[in-house]
């Protein structure tokens, strides 16, 4: 574990310190993180620590991803911070949040502790319809045991959702699992008896089977209830709170429930789902491509946690969901594309990452190949979503469905027995199809493709710069044509950025560059290219140029404390610029006044990608003279 616990004190050291941390979880393949300032991540750094395949933000978190090996990462990183101080801390950031945002964080921070026991359930709910096939009888003790061992937790899953959410919502875990427990009352099953039933004057009215495997009316429920408690705990004395707090919680909460945000919700979340079914009728080929098209960039950012709970809502009232049975196959077309990469790729770094994220591939987890090989290749990740699309129709085609939400990969494979129709093995046939489709799509579409080289130094060629530079040819020589000059976006004086005051640019950590310290409040386009972030305090930009160099300019330091004042964008992200346009104004008195240095550090955050990333050699720069060579 030594080796874990080096890499879990640079992670916790480049997201800002352990003070930096306001909460923490994980799941299949990433720490999770919730910042109080993500300004202090060092993402260059923590992109290029070993054992991290990237690093990213996605919604309110902060993303690190590890791979198969999180869960030994999460337990070193937890040591070193004290998670119990972190709990239910609030954390503003100085801008509305955006409701979808919002909702898949707390979705997928709901799911993701349970997601591997839902894995294990569905597959032992997959193996008892297996056992039907094969001629074993439904009465056999072998089925009922097993299927009982796996249906049971998709019975009570509202008791499993009512625990996690409450832990996010920041209220008792123990109040709102005895408010799932009302919810999936046996006796709520016998709908036409409680729905003869009035209560207030409103008709009670239940969905067939109660609220047993049903996932957003309990979730909407533990929402509700937080705000009753924290409430309740405010105002009731503390002599009676043991008991006040938890009555009136439960009983307000649950009323409420059965007869407003139950039947709300349920409505609500059938017609999203019926929306869907209403495209997969329309064009069931087509719908299911599209949605394997996209799976892997969904789940990228985490917006695949929007359909989970429609797919599992589905499978709840329909006893099978559409929506995830064909994009089950994307792992295949992955698993496919790294073996295509393993013969085409001479490096032999690439190598050695393919071989692993091929298998975790195959078994349904495709963060390693995403991020450890084909996103650094860049066209192959976009050219493999294209063959999963392919594939997704084929799925389409087979009109595909599954009945447990079980594992992935090849372990997802029982899961396309109808339980209730086990000798039909035609659903299972066509998934199967569909995933060989898929897998030999992948490994054909990368084929015709020529591979960037992703890890210079496995380059033959730049030895062979390097041995004619040593024998007296110049590397402006060598490497005429390739290289490209950043023009300043500043006015002022330059200053070798090794002397900024600021050890996190000065050490070169964040990436190569130079430093200009500003004697006018303009900051111009040194380049033609992207606005790829605009950060939200306005005192940074970074820019993608036309040929992919990534570059961020960083007015002052420590300025991000100003939280946007004397700062004014004139851009937005994703805005194409030209070189000269005029990006960002600044008041240089006022910041001077409120005690920041003004040096601003121009860096290439992609430095690793090059040869190398010089410094011109002036004392003065205008708008637009050269400033730094990328040499390629």
């Amino acid at each position: 574990m030594v080796k874990y616990t080096e890499l879990a004190e640079t992670i916790v050291k480049n997201v800002g310190g352990k003070e930096n941390v306001a909460s923490l979880h994980h799941c299949v393949t990433r720490l999770r993180f919730i910042l109080k300032d993500e300004s202090k991540v060092n993402e260059p750094a923590l992109k290029k620590t070993k054992g991290v395949m990237t690093a990213l933000k996605s919604g309110e978190q902060y993303q690190v991803v590890i791979g198969n090996t999180v869960s030994d990462v999460y337990e070193e990183v937890v040591k070193l911070l004290d998670l119990s101080s972190m709990k239910n801390e609030k954390i503003e950031s100085g801008k509305k949040k955006n409701i979808l945002n919002v909702l898949i964080d707390a979705l997928s921070k709901m799911f993701q502790p349970i997601i591997g026991a839902m894995a294990g359930a569905g597959i032992l709910k997959g193996v008892a319809a297996l056992l039907i096939a094969c001629g074993v009888s439904n009465k056999s003790g072998a089925y009922l045991l097993i299927q009982a061992a796996g249906d049971g937790l998709f019975q009570m899953l509202p008791m499993f959702l009512a625990w996690t959410a409450s832990q996010y919502f920041g209220m008792s875990g123990f109040i709102g699992m005895a408010i799932a427990a009302a919810l999936i009352y046996p006796s709520l099953g016998i709908a036409d008896l409680f729905n003869k039933a009035t209560l207030l004057g409103m008709k009670i009215t239940l969905p067939a089977g109660g609220y047993l495997s049903t996932v957003m009316p309990i979730i909407f429920a533990i929402w509700f209830a937080s705000y009753i408690e924290k409430f309740l705990k405010k105002v009731v004395p503390s002599a009676l709170k043991l008991f006040v707090v938890s009555f009136f919680t439960i009983l307000i909460t649950y009323v409420l429930t059965i007869l407003i945000i139950g039947p709300v919700v349920n409505t609500a979340s059938a017609a999203l789902g019926a929306g869907i079914t209403k495209l997969l009728q329309m064009s069931e080929i087509l719908t299911a491509g599209i949605l394997t098209g996209v799976w892997m960039i969904l789940v990228m950012f985490g917006l695949h946690w929007g359909l989970v709970p429609i797919m599992l809502s589905n499978i709840s009232t329909l006893g099978y969901d559409k929506i995830g049975a064909a994009l089950m196959t994307h792992s295949f077309a992955l698993t496919g594309a790294l073996i295509a990469v393993y013969i085409k790729t001479k490096e032999k770094k690439v190598k050695d990452a393919t071989i692993p994220a091929a298998i975790s591939g195959l078994c349904g987890i495709t963060e390693p190949g995403i991020y450890g090989v084909l996103l650094p290749l860049k066209a192959p990740f976009f050219v493999t979503c294209a063959a999963a699309g392919v594939a997704g129709m084929v799925g389409g085609f087979f009109k595909l469905s599954w009945y447990a939400v079980g594992g992935m990969g090849i372990f997802v494979i029982p899961s396309y027995i109808d339980p209730k129709n086990a000798t039909q093995i035609g659903n299972m046939i066509g998934f199967i199809i569909t995933a060989v489709v898929s897998l030999v799509l992948g490994f054909l579409f990368i084929l015709p493709l020529k591979l960037k080289k992703v890890y210079a130094e496995d380059d033959q060629e730049i030895e062979e710069v390097e041995n004619k530079e040593h024998s007296g040819e110049t590397k402006e020589k060598n490497l005429i044509n390739k290289k490209e000059v950043l023009g300043s976006p500043l006015k002022g004086i330059v200053k070798k950025l090794s002397e900024a005051e600021d050890e996190a640019f000065a050490s070169g950590a964040l990436g190569k560059g130079a430093a200009v310290v500003p004697v006018e409040g303009k900051v111009m386009a040194p380049v033609d290219g992207t606005i790829v972030t605009l950060f939200p305090t306005n005192h940074a930009i970074a820019i993608e140029t036309n040929s992919g160099v990534e570059i961020l300019i960083h007015v002052g330091l420590d300025t991000v404390q100003l939280d946007g004042k004397y700062f004014y964008p004139k851009v937005k992200e994703g805005d194409k610029i030209k070189k000269g346009d005029l990006i960002l104004e600044f008041d240089i008195d006022e910041i001077k006044k409120a005690g920041y240095v003004l040096t601003t550090p121009i860096i290439v955050t992609n430095t690793d990608e090059y040869l190398d990333v010089l410094e011109m050699k002036k004392e003065n720069v205008e708008f637009g003279d050269e400033l730094i060579t990328i040499v390629k």
